[in-house]
């Protein structure tokens, strides 16, 4: 039997014992590489409907046979198994497909070779034609994909500077500052690489040249942070060194910074990245305002920013496992867990599992239920959840939900462009969709009269995102539990007014070490 090879990355390419292939039917090089994506069979109505999508059936269904006899003759033998309802390629086939071993790199840690495979993005350029269905689909791959790469380069930018291999690193963070030219962490990896092997001329030419991007596109000035690597008198913001644990085969992304009698976890959210979270001024503000009350501890759960993207979207009792690995490798005794918008739940599900190791709970912007129900009016109906979450996915890239989550920073176009960058880092449409549907189906009703530790709840009075009836609905539930209704309608903590949250949180862990 032949040995056969797919090429994804960029125009697809069949080889057939290292000798290529040529198939001139764009519908059979799309098939090709849908069933070997998969992995197992397809139904055969599926694949029709993919690739000819405004035919009828009994027409797909024909032109899917004949296509599948004409591949089998380009191709010498036959490489499919068939039945009257499904396909797939013939588990007889030796069959390789560059995604996959691109995917099975990064799950072994081993990001160069990962970054060597990737040598375009998926299917780039390819289109097999009036197949809408067919291109969404890619196109949602291609995202998840280039999120795996961005997340390989990140952590070879890191370690080769961390070995001295600067002239590696250099290397790597070019690729990210092509990726996404107007993204300052990004450009500030290679400028730092620059710096760091000596060459401060090309730093200097860097600098300038992202100054003139940012300038030009978004109409904005370098960050002060970027600033500070040109300017060594200057006192850039400090931001900790991301560290990495492995949990449950994961490696979770985390930073921690400062000192104290009591520690702070912070969970920002359906979204993070613990590097970019810093990009922004007053979330870096705040922040550093939390700092000043104790030690501050951030992570990524798994799948999300730095941490290791994985095939599934992590639940409730996932990430409160997280949770406990995080702050096991950060030695942590006492915590207040801040648990802002979808990531409360899974605070509340570690508060009511490990109560020894929880000093205090805090929930910010939070909800019990992640939809509607006849005994909880409190969030958006399925139907609604469905078509605001495929709004976010198909928008994913820009500054998609700003306008909801951050009404005070809708306008600012710094804040649009970091938001862009941070949705684009942190996870894919594909990603993002899958936690988004995890976050629907979630309920912690029935663990919040579990809590027995102290817990604040806080929530703005017009938050547009989450509804402050489900912040009192949950603050009722809770024994002892402190309700403060806060004015603003931003979602997000750290925009708009933060003095009077930060002052909730002061006067809340001052308690928490008498």
């Amino acid at each position: 039997m032949t040995a056969f090879s797919l090429a994804a990355f960029g125009f697809p390419e069949v080889h057939a014992d290292g000798r290529p292939v040529k198939l001139a039917l764009r519908k059979g090089l799309a098939l090709l590489v849908y069933l070997a994506e998969a992995k197992s069979a397809v139904a055969r109505d599926v694949m029709a409907t993919q690739l000819w999508p405004e035919t009828d059936r009994e027409t797909g269904l024909a032109r899917l046979r004949r296509l599948l006899h004409r591949i089998e003759l380009a191709l010498g033998e036959p490489v499919f198994e068939t039945d009257r309802t499904s396909m797939r390629w013939s588990p007889a086939v030796e069959l390789t497909l560059d995604t996959h071993l691109f995917e099975s790199a990064c799950d072994r840690g081993a990001f160069e070779e990962a970054c060597q495979i990737y040598r375009s993005d998926f299917l780039a350029g390819f289109s097999p034609e009036d197949a809408p269905e067919f291109d969404d689909w890619a196109f949602f791959r291609r995202e998840a994909l280039r999120g795996r790469l961005v997340h390989a380069l990140e952590r070879l930018v890191q370690d080769k500077n961390a070995a001295g291999d600067h002239v590696a690193a250099i290397t790597h963070a070019r690729r990210l500052v092509e990726l996404d030219p107007l993204s300052e962490v990004y450009g500030r990896h290679l400028i730092r690489s620059l710096l760091l092997s000596g060459d401060r001329r090309a730093a200097e030419r860097h600098h300038a040249a992202l100054t003139q991007r940012l300038r030009d596109e978004l109409d904005v000035a370098p960050e002060a942070e970027t600033e500070a690597l040109m300017s060594p008198a200057a006192a850039p913001p400090a931001v900790p060194t991301t560290r990495y644990v492995k949990g449950s085969g994961v490696h979770l992304a985390y930073q921690t910074y400062g000192s104290g009698s009591l520690d702070i976890l912070v969970m920002p959210g359906f979204v993070s990245h613990v590097e970019r979270a810093w990009e922004h001024p007053a979330s870096r503000k705040f922040l550093a305002s939390l700092m000043k009350l104790g030690r501050l501890i951030v992570f990524d759960r798994r799948g999300i920013g730095l941490s290791d993207r994985v095939g599934s979207a992590p639940d409730i009792d996932v990430t409160a496992e997280d949770i406990g690995t995080v702050l096991q490798a950060a030695e942590s005794r006492r915590v207040v867990l801040f648990g802002a918008s979808e990531c409360g739940p899974a605070c509340v599900k570690f508060a009511v599992d490990e109560p020894r190791r929880v000093a205090g709970l805090i929930l910010f912007g939070a909800l019990a239920k992640g939809c509607w129900a006849g005994d909880y009016p409190h969030a958006l109906r399925a139907g609604q959840y469905d078509a605001w979450s495929k709004h976010l996915v198909t928008q994913w890239g820009g500054p998609v939900g700003i306008e909801v989550f951050a009404p005070s920073l809708a306008e600012d176009p710094q804040a649009r462009a970091w938001w862009a960058g941070l949705l684009r880092a942190a996870s894919s449409p594909g990603g993002i969709s899958a936690v988004l549907g995890a976050f629907r189906d979630a309920d912690v009703r029935h663990l919040l009269p579990q809590i027995t530790v102290p817990t604040l709840v806080l929530h703005r009075r017009g938050d547009k995102a989450v509804r402050i009836a489900a912040g009192r609905d949950v603050a009722s539930r809770i024994p002892g539990a402190r309700f403060v209704e806060l004015d603003g309608d931003d979602h997000w903590f750290f925009a708009g007014d933060q003095q009077p949250v930060l002052e909730a949180i002061g006067r809340f862990t001052e308690e928490m070490k008498r």
